[in-house]
């Protein structure tokens, strides 16, 4: 094991040459795709909440996983794990009152730390971004990315958690391509005149007060692009391809049929709410039944032949594998910036409960006669 330095005070990276078969080919995968790669495309910042793993250490633990598009979602998401502990898990009153002392600022503050039973709680903050070759085209997931040996299509089956009892080490040992990768990413800011002045600041800022960073593992959405259109997101994060292609395929045969006016949104009928393009097509007697058979035989596609890509009705749709890094400083993850912006206040999320971890519902005002 080596450590290369980064410069001044930065910390060192520790280089460790993988040897062991599989992490070899991680390894060789990786360099095949910063071959590839041109260019890193930033999408913008992702958050989740982290604490730290209270074992003197610069490591963190992720508890709200780090997919969330702005600080407030982050924090909802806090708010209930908290509240759920407070009701299921909460040993007596004292430790029950601490939980619901939490979760009452999380329902009237905007908090980004706090702290509950010797517990601290920080919103976290990533920034999404992935590799795009020569010809502006979004990288698809990696031959050792994670894959079920046995695929599950069924809609009820849950897919792993993304960053499911992750811990983040900066001082972990890293692969030469992992190594070199974080090494230039010491250095990414935000440029160019769409972003807002008080946006270029706080990203220039994070580079003095944050001037490490940690990479977090992969994750992958859909990404859709019609024509000459540029890639947008079609979906939500996913901790492996195989979920991703699980939600396209509800897609294809669910959501585009009715966002296109193929299929009733009437869910007051049961036919409408479980029929798909495949059931209709099936059955031969709608007059929507050639357009619903192009996205039926591309859902079709993915599922048999487990594909990255399809196209249907003009629209390319395709498995993105997207990065995730998180700056780090001498007090740990980078929490939200001053320009972040979140798409809703702090609200109360569940009912109130009492010391006991009853939930106190309110009784309906009665009418005056």
């Amino acid at each position: 094991m080596s450590q290369e330095s980064a410069g001044p005070g930065e910390w060192p990276v520790a280089v460790r040459v993988p040897v062991e078969p599989v992490e070899a080919a991680v390894e060789a995968d990786a360099r095949d795709a910063a071959v590839r790669s041109s260019t890193l495309a930033v999408r913008g910042p992702l958050f989740g909440v982290a604490s730290p793993c209270g074992d003197g250490g610069r490591r963190w633990r992720v508890v709200v996983e780090v997919a969330h598009g702005c600080p407030q979602q982050a924090r909802d998401a806090l708010n209930s794990m908290l509240w759920f502990r407070a009701r299921d898990e909460a040993k007596d009153r004292d430790e029950r009152r601490a939980l619901l002392k939490a979760v009452a600022r999380l329902e009237s503050e905007c908090v980004d730390e706090l702290s509950v039973l010797d517990t601290r709680y920080r919103v976290v903050r990533a920034e999404e971004y992935t590799g795009m070759d020569v010809h502006g085209d979004i990288e698809m997931p990696r031959p050792t990315d994670p894959e079920p040996p046995a695929p599950d299509w069924s809609r009820g089956a849950r897919g792993p958690k993304i960053d499911d009892a992750l811990v983040l080490d900066p001082d972990a040992p890293l692969s030469p391509v992992q190594a070199a990768e974080r090494l230039a990413l010491r250095s990414l800011v935000y440029s160019g005149a769409r972003f807002p002045d008080s946006v270029l600041r706080d990203s220039a800022r994070a580079v003095e007060s944050h001037p490490d960073v940690l990479l977090m593992p992969a994750v992958f959405r859909v990404a859709e692009r019609s024509g000459s259109e540029n890639w947008t997101p079609g979906s939500g994060l996913h901790a492996t391809p195989h979920d991703v292609r699980k939600a396209l395929d509800f897609s294809l045969v669910w959501w585009r049929p009715r966002e296109r006016g193929l299929i009733p949104w009437d869910v007051t009928e049961d036919i409408h709410l479980h029929a798909d393009a495949r059931t209709v097509v099936a059955e031969g007697t709608d007059p929507a039944a050639a357009e619903l058979a192009v996205l039926a035989e591309a859902a079709n596609r993915l599922r048999a032949e487990r594909l990255d890509e399809v196209e249907a009705l003009g629209t390319v749709y395709r498995i993105a594998r997207t990065r995730r890094l998180l700056r780090w400083g001498p007090d740990g993850p980078e929490g939200p910036r001053p320009s972040d912006i979140n798409n809703h206040a702090p609200s109360a999320l569940h009912l109130p409960l009492d010391e006991d971890g009853n939930m106190c519902v309110e009784e309906p005002a009665e009418e005056a006669p």
